[in-house]
This record gives C-alpha cells, sequence and structure tokens, in this order.
C-alpha cells in the first residue's frame, strides 16, 4: 500500500501542471482566437486531471480492499 506522502505527491504534480495549462489556455482573450496548439493544451490538461483523479481513485479503493 502506498503511504499518504507519495499518494500526493502523486496528485500535486499533475494538477499543478494542469492549472497552469488550464490559466495559460483561459487567459487568451478570445475562443475563437484558439488553434491547434490551444486545443491540444487544453487536451493534454485534462489528461493531466485525469491522470491526478485515477491516482486517487486507485489509493482510496486500494485502502478499502485491504
Amino acid at each position: 500500500m502506498r503511504n499518504r506522502r507519495q499518494v500526493v505527491s502523486s496528485v500535486v504534480a499533475p494538477v499543478f501542471i494542469g492549472l497552469v495549462g488550464l490559466y495559460n489556455v483561459a487567459s487568451k482573450p478570445r475562443f475563437e482566437t484558439f488553434h491547434t496548439v490551444d486545443v491540444i493544451q487544453l487536451i493534454a490538461t485534462g489528461m493531466c486531471f485525469g491522470a491526478a483523479l485515477g491516482v486517487l481513485v486507485s489509493f482510496f479503493l486500494g485502502r478499502r480492499s485491504n
């Protein structure tokens, strides 16, 4: 079983990267000016949030089965 420090470090890094990417795209003046790079950045941001959520879910499901 992973300890709490490993889970926190595994969640904080993707969430931080995701928030930075989301802030970068959200700070653009208009949605009509989004380019392919912006869309790819949004997809990568979603993947970071998904990875963090997956780590949390596996941590809590792992604790329950033990």
